[in-house]
């Protein structure tokens, strides 16, 4: 994988655009959890979306490489 992404002349760390996905579907997520009530079984909801977005960046990354290769 490339270290940097070249977006109009600006080079971005692939981390940060990779976190930024990552940050766009825990958005969609927490939604989706929030409208089916999910969040009422959860003692902690700080840590559980933390917990919930290292899952999804993880697999964002994961997925990155199997796409570069």
């Amino acid at each position: 994988m490339i270290g940097e992404i070249d977006i109009f002349g600006v080079f971005v760390p692939t981390v940060l655009v990779l976190m930024l996905i990552a940050y766009l579907i825990n958005v969609v997520i927490g939604k989706v959890l929030t409208r089916v009530g999910f969040y009422r079984l959860v003692w902690h909801r700080s840590i559980f979306d933390l917990g919930i977005y290292v899952f999804v960046l993880a697999a964002v990354v994961i997925v990155s490489h199997r796409f570069v290769k």
